[in-house]
């Protein structure tokens, strides 16, 4: 997502890569998605019709807007990511696997109506909640990494991945 700005390593630090972040509009992020996706259903060795995604905190709010703008995602499982516009909901063709943790409360907030957008879409979707894991229970270099809730999430989203996505080799 900072190709436009030069790539990850032209950024000195963390700390600058974030702030890179920040000052791009969230519709070149859309962009770039899109266009990757379409990269990745010319290659040979991709099946175009069996498309997935996943993404974790930022990278979660955007698996959700492209489950909401992209009709060819048969998937999508986003971690602990911010609820997408909920007008944008019944745009959403993929089957979806929401992994949140239970002490996520700036994230969480948001589940009950977008929740609510799903079932009145009737998309199918199922939500996982980690008791006791905080935002970002799956980075383990961050301070808030749950080893045991990450394995499970982990282990759920391969299997999610591999029902959904099963197709003809």
């Amino acid at each position: 997502l900072l190709s436009r700005a030069g790539g990850t390593e032209s950024f000195k630090s963390q700390e600058d890569l974030q702030k890179a972040l920040t000052q791009i509009p969230p519709d070149d992020f859309l962009a770039d998605l899109f266009s990757s996706l379409d990269h990745l259903k010319k290659l040979p060795f991709v099946q175009p019709d069996r498309l997935g995604v996943t993404g974790f905190c930022f990278g979660g709010g955007f698996t959700w807007r492209l489950a909401t703008k992209r009709q060819d995602l048969k998937a999508a499982a986003p971690f602990y990511g911010a609820a997408p516009p909920l007008e944008d909901v019944p745009g959403i063709k993929a089957e979806v696997l929401a992994i949140y943790g239970s002490l996520d409360e700036r994230i969480n907030a948001g589940i009950p109506d977008l929740e609510a957008a799903m079932k009145a879409a009737k998309i199918r979707y199922q939500k996982v909640m980690y008791e006791g894991a905080k935002h970002a229970f799956h980075n383990d270099t961050g301070a808030n990494y749950d080893p045991e809730s990450a394995r499970d999430a982990w282990k759920r989203t391969l299997d999610f991945f591999a029902r959904t996505l099963k197709g003809a080799p």
